[in-house]
């Protein structure tokens, strides 16, 4: 029983100490600090400068945190130069800060990252635009290169030495690209690990916000930037562009050529090895603008909301055999390292809540094989069927004003006619608002 409150425990202990013997702000650091890779020329953000990644070692922990960043892709030479215009930092290393603060699962305070604020955290910053898959060289003809899935092996190779081949569990976690990052390379994680000879080290995946749907878009758009481009379009792209690699076990479910696939989240899902928690907003704000749907100021027409509804449906459906998911119904982005991940719940349970009951699923059936644990749940998804329909949702805000939003607000603002739904539900229409302010 011990073990498995073992991280409760230690907060209690270090809020205790800390409350005793108040450290001065300095020594209780939150930083991450930044080390550039030693092989530069094996694993380089787009403009060959180095890549690298922000470490912050906890002596006492066996459990080791790995953060890819997310930030969208680039899949030709116009909007990659674009990009590098407007977005260098997510293609270069030169101006990188020093140091970094780790926040949401990447925090070392308690109050914020209850159950695993004393892992060894590393943030690897996103500077290659190809979702983390490339695998291409420097050559004359290629203005930048990509090099996401090489930096990822490199990165696991450089700090074996630096504690993480004494592992216990690594956890390799990622936001939107990085997400979709996490399920292309959470395998090639553990195999590398074993092939260095760390067979011992149990690899494990979160995938944030990077589940995406390969669906039709809610207005047709030609391919011409990242934004408009149907998302199978890009991937296509990119994959030839990028020279991106995909496992092995998912790329022999589809023809040659049709690798694309293995991008979107329901296709690669069945073919990994290693355990991954799925956290996916059922109204993802990144599908929804891939899908053409944009939500600026003016009521949303119903094709638009008939839409949004089905496509949180479908995503449901994807996410339906997934053994450990969280999806709220809430219209956002990415959740991981937000300063308020602790606050959503799905049923009842916080997110944190859910990770720790996964990690204690994990380590039961490791020894026993037993079921899930009784009273931490570990699949949860939200089924009341519009955004932000859960009363947890993190605030909206209308996005010329900058004014908050209440879910009735958001709803009229979404052209949602409570009268008519009121007469269709057979309910009075203060009695519907009561039901939707209360998330019912």
């Amino acid at each position: 029983p011990l073990e498995g409150n073992m991280d409760s425990f230690m907060a209690q202990i270090k809020s205790m100490a800390q409350s005793l013997y108040p450290a001065p702000p300095r020594t209780c650091t939150q930083e991450l600090r930044l080390h550039f890779l030693h092989n530069a020329s094996a694993a380089a953000c787009n403009d060959g400068s180095p890549a690298g990644y922000y470490l912050k070692e906890s002596k006492g922990s066996r459990r080791w945190l790995l953060f890819l960043e997310g930030g969208w892709y680039c899949f030709n030479r116009e909007n990659c130069n674009t990009r590098y215009e407007t977005m260098r930092r997510l293609m270069s290393s030169k101006d990188w800060p020093s140091t970094r603060t780790g926040t949401g699962i990447l925090s070392s305070q308690p109050e914020e990252n209850p159950h695993w604020w004393n892992a060894n955290m590393v943030f690897i910053p996103y500077c290659s635009s190809d979702v983390w898959s490339g695998a291409s060289a420097k050559t004359e003809k290629m203005d930048f290169v990509f090099m996401g899935a090489l930096i990822i092996q490199e990165v696991v190779k450089e700090l074996v030495g630096k504690g993480l081949g004494n592992a216990k569990v690594l956890l390799l976690a990622g936001s939107s690209a990085g997400g979709t990052g996490v399920l292309l390379n959470v395998d090639q994680v553990a195999e590398q690990l074993e092939q260095l000879g760390y067979p011992g080290i149990q690899v494990r995946g979160l995938a944030d916000s990077g589940w995406f749907l390969d669906n039709k878009q809610y207005r047709r758009t030609d391919c011409i930037d990242t934004i408009t481009c149907a998302p199978t379009e890009a991937i296509r792209r990119g994959i030839r562009y990028w020279n991106g690699l995909v496992p092995e076990r998912c790329k022999m479910q589809f023809k040659e050529g049709e690798e694309w696939n293995c991008f979107f989240g329901y296709k690669i899902y069945p073919t990994l090895r290693s355990p991954v928690f799925v956290v996916q907003w059922l109204f993802d704000e990144a599908q929804l603008t891939v899908d053409n749907v944009h939500l600026t100021g003016q009521p949303v027409q119903e094709g638009q909301w008939l839409y949004i509804q089905n496509l949180g449906r479908e995503l449901r459906n994807t996410l339906k055999d997934v053994t450990a998911s969280f999806a709220p119904a809430c219209l956002s982005h990415e959740i991981i390292t937000r300063n308020h991940w602790t606050d959503i719940q799905v049923k009842g349970t916080s997110l944190p809540r859910a990770l720790h009951c996964w990690d204690r699923s994990l380590h039961d059936s490791n020894k026993n094989g037993k079921a899930p644990l009784k009273g931490c749940p570990i699949h949860l998804i939200d089924s009341c069927p519009w955004p932000h329909c859960n009363p947890s949702c993190p605030t909206i805000r209308d996005q010329y004003t900058g004014q908050e939003m209440n879910v009735i607000q958001f709803l009229m603002h979404m052209g949602f006619d409570v009268q008519k739904m009121a007469q269709q539900q057979g309910l009075e229409p203060s009695k519907l608002l009561g039901m939707l302010s209360s998330g019912s």
